[in-house]
């Protein structure tokens, strides 16, 4: 274990002093039970301190960067930048699912890929880093793995509303989402979604949810309607 998660390290850029925090962040609630440990030894507190640390941190860096935004649009834009499939789509960029420790059962329901766990843990991560490090390199891991590509990560979450909008705009032509594949047992299901407008399919998104597999589908038929302005 503890190789894997000096892997981790390096991934992120940042030593821990304490090992034992890092440990804890990856700890889920389901190998705590199995294991028949303590409840506070997994990753759940850490996750509290952690989504406390961020609040604050995004919060600082919307209020800096529009400086002319209002109260509520900074709000609104804060809750869809820490929201569950923002965090769980950060936490992917660093493969944070492959470093959590899971009980057997949530393992082999495809736990390592769930966002509600992913997302966890990430805040927990963070809330490690803070009290190992303190204020500043929780900020600075933030910054660098949160806090980035907003713009792109903006398109991706609000795709299937852009899809919309572009297309009203500049096309006659309806959009559709058609279910391509499904695929796996009913506790780790993966769907294929196709996206047309009109008659023209303009990409396929994959995913654990069908809702999942439509962003993905309107991300890449957004992308594919840039290249021919």
């Amino acid at each position: 274990m503890s190789e894997n998660l000096k892997e981790l390290e390096k991934r992120i850029g940042y030593k821990f002093r304490d090992f034992s925090l890092l440990g804890q962040a990856m700890m889920h609630s389901s190998y705590t039970n199995e294991k028949h440990l303590e409840k506070h030894h997994c990753n759940e507190r850490l996750e509290f301190l952690g989504d406390a640390v961020l609040e604050l941190v995004s919060s600082e860096y919307l209020y800096l960067e529009f400086p002319k935004v209002s109260e509520g649009e900074l709000t609104k834009t804060r809750a869809s930048m820490v929201c569950e499939p923002a965090l769980a789509f950060c936490a992917r960029d660093i493969d944070l699912g492959s470093y959590l420790l899971l009980g057997k059962g949530e393992e082999a329901t495809g736990g390592r890929q769930r966002e509600s766990i992913t997302s966890d843990a990430l805040e927990a991560l963070i809330g490690a880093i803070y009290l190992d490090g303190g204020f500043t390199n929780a900020k600075e891991f933030i910054h660098r793995f949160i806090l980035t590509d907003l713009e792109n990560k903006k398109l991706f979450f609000d795709s299937k509303t852009i899809l919309q909008e572009i297309v009203q705009a500049k096309l006659d032509d309806g959009i559709s989402y058609h279910l391509v594949k499904e695929e796996g047992p009913d506790h780790n299901k993966a769907f294929s979604v196709e996206v047309l407008v009109g008659e023209r399919s303009l990409g396929v998104g994959k995913g654990r949810t069908k809702k999942a597999a439509e962003q993905e589908a309107a991300y890449k038929a957004i992308l594919e309607l840039k290249k021919e302005k």
